[in-house]
């Protein structure tokens, strides 16, 4: 059957492959219909905007599928990603909690599946579930951490090569696999120079000169969209003082 834009079109939050693997999704039955009921599926295409910093609120979109792109904008144009929500994250959930403007601009970085739930009835609805509260409260919770280390990226490293030695550090912590040598971390590099460079505040030239420096040292390999860490002492060292 084909679909639009070629996904894998999820129909219910009950028949989702992710139910046990994101914090959003591993929720009771009974829950998960509550969702179902509340919630509006639509596809969108790369490029297309949920919702840009500065509008009300209006609601929160789950991801089922494809990543959503969350950055900043400054007066002259420069942009600044923040974070890239993956299946089964949720985007908007600040500013739907407080009553606030969107702080942040979400744009789909390929074809993406989201599950829209508006704002006064998903307020409704966690006022009904504290489970679904609960797991609210943890996102929030990762949404301050992330953007605690985009700080840490910006304010805390003295040079360009420091902020992406840093960040490449972060990506493997968070999705590492054993090479076959049994020794190398391998992680899935997703992003293109550009778009790391939106998340480091560098620029794309300067981050493909260090993946060509780090390469170069043997501190890091990089084949198709997996990148291996050869040398995790070398590249703490470029920001070890």
């Amino acid at each position: 059957m084909k679909t639009p834009y070629g996904l894998q079109v999820i129909e219910s939050c009950l028949t989702c492959p992710m139910m046990k693997d994101r914090l959003f999704c591993d929720l009771s039955s009974r829950v998960l219909e509550g969702l179902d009921a509340i919630s509006s599926s639509a596809t969108y295409p790369k490029g297309a905007i949920l919702f840009v910093e500065g509008q009300e609120a209006r609601g929160i979109f789950v991801i089922c599928n494809g990543r959503v792109k969350l950055s900043a904008s400054s007066a002259d144009g420069k942009s600044l990603i923040l974070r890239i929500a993956n299946p089964g994250e949720v985007v908007g959930l600040p500013g739907t909690i407080s009553g606030k403007p969107y702080e942040v601009t979400a744009e789909a970085l390929e074809p993406i599946q989201p599950n829209f739930i508006p704002r006064n009835v998903f307020l409704k609805f966690l006022r009904e579930h504290g489970e679904v509260a609960v797991r609210v409260a943890e996102m929030l919770s990762d949404i301050y951490h992330a953007t605690y280390r985009e700080v840490r990226y910006l304010g805390l490293s003295g040079s360009a090569g420091e902020k992406l030695a840093r960040f490449i550090l972060d990506l493997a912590r968070e999705d590492t696999k054993t090479s076959e040598d049994g020794h190398a971390d391998r992680t899935a590099l997703t992003l293109t120079h550009d778009e790391i460079a939106q998340m480091i505040g560098s620029s794309r030239e300067t981050v493909t000169r260090l993946f060509a420096d780090f390469k170069r040292k043997n501190l890091i390999e990089v084949h198709g969209s997996s990148l291996v860490i050869t040398n995790k002492a070398g590249l703490e060292k470029t920001f070890a003082s």
